[in-house]
Formats: structure tokens, sequence, C-alpha cells
């Protein structure tokens, strides 16, 4: 499955169990588009006494993540259409904590997922970055010689959101890669280049901790409408519509704190997958 190119591998756990010894070895191997299948990473779906339906990530190169945007619309998505849940709102749990989802149907099949993605972390240590015990909004941060301005948010991960003029010239592929593994963010983080094009709409590129460029990154995008608020670009419950490489994400950081995410999930293929330790 797929939301807005951002892939993954979905084991279906309610139906057959997996050795938490390969899991690991598992997400690295199915995530090879050479000798495997070809995805951003592998996700879970899995029976919780903690919320309606559990989800696992795990990055293409077998480190877990906490949470991640795009996989809960798709796992939404799944939880319906295969009768896992029999309501269209109900509770995902994932390692950063339970989320809302709601799906949108068109006769059986979920055309569009709404996410409660609960609220941002803003605090330096929380995110966490090394530093003082204070927020991290337009700060200087220099990379390989390249002075920038830092926006830092966790969405249950962390990410580094800078804004650009042109978002053709955002230095992606030269300072994603040092940017993600600095040692000033001691988990890693998720990098996010970003140009305003007015209060309701942003172009959006992301290097993602443990998978590199993706198409998309949902909490990512939540990541990006936070920081366009706490620098004056954009307002609190407005819908900021961001432009993904792709396809389109709807954001609204709300009045009460929380941040909403809406967008599409698509199923593109089932089948088996023959594992050889």
């Amino acid at each position: 499955m797929h939301g807005l190119g951002n892939s993954y591998i979905f084991l279906n756990l309610f139906s057959f169990s997996v050795e938490e010894s390969i899991l690991v070895d598992l997400a690295r191997k199915v995530s090879d588009v050479n000798t495997g299948i070809g995805s951003d990473g592998l996700i879970l779906i899995h029976p919780t006494a903690a919320a309606d339906v559990g989800m696992r990530i795990f990055n293409k190169d077998g480190s877990e993540g906490k949470n991640c945007g795009n996989g809960l619309r798709c796992v939404a998505k799944y939880a319906f259409e295969n009768n896992l849940v029999n309501k269209t709102q109900f509770v995902i749990e994932t390692r950063a904590g339970n989320v809302t989802a709601e799906v949108f149907l068109d006769g059986d099949t979920v055309e569009e997922v709404t996410v409660d993605m609960g609220k941002p972390i803003l605090n330096r240590q929380a995110i966490p970055m090394l530093g003082n015990d204070d927020t991290v909004i337009s700060e200087v941060f220099e990379v390989n010689h390249h002075l920038l301005e830092l926006t830092a948010v966790s969405m249950g991960n962390p990410h580094a959101v800078f804004f650009v003029e042109d978002i053709n010239d955002a230095p992606l592929y030269d300072l994603g890669p040092l940017i993600t593994n600095d040692d000033r963010f001691p988990e890693g983080v998720n990098v996010e280049f970003i140009e305003m094009i007015s209060e309701t709409e942003m172009h959006f590129r992301v290097w993602e901790r443990g998978s590199g460029v993706t198409q998309a990154c949902g909490t990512g995008a939540c990541a990006a409408a936070v920081a366009s608020i706490l620098n004056g670009y954009a307002q609190k419950d407005t819908e900021v519509c961001v432009h993904l490489s792709g396809g389109d994400l709807f954001i609204k950081w709300a009045g009460d704190g929380r941040v909403w995410m809406r967008g599409k999930a698509e199923t593109t293929t089932t089948g088996t997958f023959y594992w050889k330790r």
C-alpha cells in the first residue's frame, strides 16, 4: 500500500504471527527493490488490547519508527476494508501513542482518511535535540559550512524543518543525509525543506530518517504545517495544502493544539513473500 507514493509492505498479524527476532532482517529484505518487493519499509497490523488495531513501523534499514502519517492512513483503510474493525471511526495504537482515525467511504471502499495526529512536541529535549530546555524556532543551524534556520518539531518522531525560497533549489540530497545523522539529534531526525506559496499552501520535500528521500511523509507534513504557523507564515485553525512529491495532504493545527491530517491511501497489490533466513 502507499500514501501519496510513500509505500510500505503490510503484514496482517490478525491472520498469522511473525517471530520478533526476524523483523529487522525481514524489513530490510522485503524493502529491497532488487531482491525483495521494494518499499520504504515494513508495517505490522496487529491485535492489541490498547486500541481497535495496532501498528508497528520498520524503516527500510530495519530501524523501528514510532509513528508514520501515511502508514496510519493505509492501516485505517486496510483495517476497515478487511473487516478488522466495523466502524468508520476507530483507534490505532502506535509506538508514539494512540491515534484516532476516521474513514470516508464510496460504497465499501475507503476513499479518504482523516487522522488526529495529536499535539506537536515543541520542547527541545523532548524532540529530542541537544541543547537548552526550550523551543527551537528559526534557530541558526550550521551544517557542512551551510548556515540554515531550523525549526524543530516532534509528531511522535523528530523533524527538522527548513524554509527555502525555491523548493527546486533545496539541498535535499546534499544536506539531508548529513542532518538526519547529525549528533545534535540523538535519535536521528527527519529533514524537511519547505517553500511557502501562501498562508494556505506549501511545497514540501523530505529526507526520512532510515529511508532517505521518499515521495511523502505524513508526520513531516504535519510538522511543516506547525512550523509554518510558529514562524508566522500561516495561522492556526486554517487547513494548509501541502504539495508533496507524491500528491497533496491537508493539515490543520487546531486551536485546541491537536493536528489533523486528511488524505488518501491506496492498495497496489497483495501476495505471498517467501522468507529465507
